[in-house]
């Protein structure tokens, strides 16, 4: 590719430039177990739902679905980091979901609405043709979305709601959705909210997702309801049936950059990143789920929650198995830049990697390499750490945990 458009003032191969992993969606068999675990358990509250059951008119198709809804769910301020749905949503919206598709979305932030506009023309020039665009309600997010080689739904958007200090989401009457892409330029979300109190809607109508007590534990000097706190998502880690065509996809049209590739019993395993981070993606070949014995519905290898720091880890792993929630830990070279962490899994048999530590990638592009790296050791978790040179690198959460 070419350096042909122009970004923010910088010259880059395509229109938009993807800054970070954004939310992300599971597809679940049992919802109301994977909800509990999700939000009661890691801390996830709920912003907003969604009842789909209004749009389905086959009663048969309905009962099939079970729980009809699309939990919104957040950490911090933006509106949602993580959905949660019934996997039966494809059928009844009359798509077909590919085989071992457990993954509803992927979400990559651009840095403006012009990225998400001429994202979606490129997109679609490119072969990739978007099957939805325009701009997403509940969360407000201008959006573009497409599919991967395997299936799964990509997405690249501007501008998710931002939930303040009272917790409440946008009333349903501040919504101002699009079904195509939008002309530009369009007004701001000041704007929007001002001409909707003018019209006497009420702010404070919508939902509230803070969270309510006993917060009987003592965290970093806070009380919480659980020894930990989520400050970040990512990285996702998907199996994929052509290497070839998921990294084309993946680096050559999303636009992250490769920063390391492993080979583990043989099998190559690549580690994409889209800030500073050493990678908000892996991608690794389908086999090596059967060999980690990985249950054989997804293709997805876990989906990762970082919390604050090494003690908040080792907490979160022995609250969770105090609550039965069973703990895996996975060989650590399959995931490079990551020391320790540990993988929960959720009811639907989904693995959640939770970890407090990300290497960082500066400005020379180049990783540590595996020499340089802390060693750890399965089972093996030391009272404390000596710091590296990236410790608490990054970015860093910034809102009150609770």
């Amino acid at each position: 590719m070419t350096a042909a458009y122009d970004v923010g003032g910088i010259l880059l191969e395509r229109p938009f430039f993807v800054r970070r992993l954004g939310h992300f969606h599971y597809l679940s068999t049992r919802v109301k177990e994977s909800l509990e675990f999700y939000t009661k358990l890691l801390g996830f509250q709920i912003t907003d739902t969604v009842d789909l059951s209004p749009r389905i008119k086959d009663n048969e198709l309905l009962a099939k679905m079970g729980d009809p809804h699309l939990y919104f769910t957040r950490y911090g301020h933006d509106h949602h980091a993580f959905v949660l749905s019934s996997d039966r949503i494809y059928e009844v919206r009359g798509a077909t979901r590919p085989p071992q598709m457990t993954v509803g979305q992927i979400t990559w932030q651009v840095g403006s609405l012009e990225e998400v506009v001429n994202g979606h023309r490129w997109i679609d020039k490119q072969g990739l043709v978007s099957f939805r665009t325009g701009r997403d309600t509940p969360g407000s997010n201008w959006a573009s979305y497409f599919h991967d080689p395997d299936g799964h739904a990509n997405e690249i958007y501007y501008g998710i709601e931002q939930i303040g200090w009272d917790g409440r989401s946008k009333p349903p009457a501040f919504h101002r959705g699009f079904m195509a892409a939008p002309e530009l330029p369009q007004i701001p979300e000041a704007l929007e909210v001002q001409q909707a109190v003018d019209r006497g809607d009420d702010p404070a109508a919508g939902r509230s997702s803070l969270e309510q007590g006993p917060f009987d534990y003592a965290v970093g000097g806070i009380k919480l309801n659980r020894p930990f706190k989520i400050t970040s998502i990512g990285p996702v880690r998907l199996m994929v049936r052509d290497m070839k065509k998921a990294l084309h996809f993946y680096r050559d049209k999303v636009g992250l950059r490769i920063t390391e590739e492993v080979v583990w019993q043989g099998h190559r395993c690549f580690f994409l990143r889209a800030s500073t981070e050493h990678h908000s993606m892996a991608l690794y070949p389908e086999a090596v789920g059967k060999i980690l014995d990985l249950s054989p519905h997804s293709l997805c290898l876990s989906f990762g929650l970082r919390v604050n720091d090494y003690r908040q880890l080792k907490d979160a792993v022995r609250f969770l198995k105090d609550n039965n929630v069973q703990v895996r830990e996975l060989p650590p070279e399959l995931s490079p830049g990551i020391d320790y962490s540990a993988y929960a899994v959720d009811p639907d048999g989904h693995l959640v990697q939770l970890y407090y530590y990300m290497e960082q990638v500066g400005w020379d592009g180049r990783p540590r390499s595996p020499a340089e790296r802390r060693k750890t050791s399965p089972g093996v978790w030391p009272e404390a750490l000596e710091p590296l040179s990236d410790t608490y690198g990054g970015e860093q959460f910034t809102g009150p945990w609770a």
